[in-house]
């Protein structure tokens, strides 16, 4: 049985797409840069990145959506990731699809993150059926938190991350969410 393509969201500017092997050095590179990273525990190693990149990849394939590889349609450059991840972890609102973005510094500040949001957002309620989508981010990642709000998702809670450090300040976490607009 042939497997059928995957669809992908799209944007005016954007382009989401799987992650090709040719993308490996740029996405290890994005996971260790303390810039990107920085409201993250750690940069991540490249054992750690390629671990990462093989569980996105699985999901992908497994759920029929994951966390995109993202580029520019305008010069086809990659900036970074966007888009759906299963979450499992022990938490009230688990388990849960959420959405999240990680780009890199050259591509903050022209609004690809919130529009990348958007798309996903509308691709996930129409196209993959989902009826909520959470996003969650440190307490400090006040960037993160604008991108949500612009993204029209609302704060519902703040919580302790079970896998961040208890001392660290990236342990405490808001909490947002998007329900689905009735058909």
């Amino acid at each position: 049985m042939k497997k059928e393509p995957h669809v992908f969201p799209e944007s005016a500017r954007l382009k989401f797409r799987a992650w090709e092997e040719a993308d490996w050095p740029f996405f290890a590179a994005m996971n260790a840069s303390p810039l990107v990273m920085r409201f993250f525990p750690s940069v991540l190693t490249e054992e750690e990145s390629r671990s990462m990149w093989d569980r996105m990849r699985a999901e992908l394939d497994e759920k029929g959506y994951g966390l995109y590889a993202v580029e520019l349609k305008s010069s086809g450059a990659l900036i970074g990731l966007l888009g759906f991840h299963w979450v499992e972890f022990e938490a009230e609102f688990t388990p849960c699809v959420e959405i999240g973005w990680r780009l890199v510094p050259e591509a903050w500040g022209y609004g690809y993150a919130t529009e990348g949001a958007v798309a996903c957002l509308e691709y996930g309620f129409s196209r993959l059926g989902f009826d909520r989508v959470y996003s969650f981010a440190a307490c400090v990642n006040h960037p993160s938190q604008a991108v949500m709000r612009r993204a029209g998702m609302k704060k519902t809670a703040e919580f302790n991350h079970p896998k961040v450090s208890a001392s660290s300040p990236l342990h405490p976490h808001v909490l947002y969410m998007l329900e689905a607009p009735c058909k």
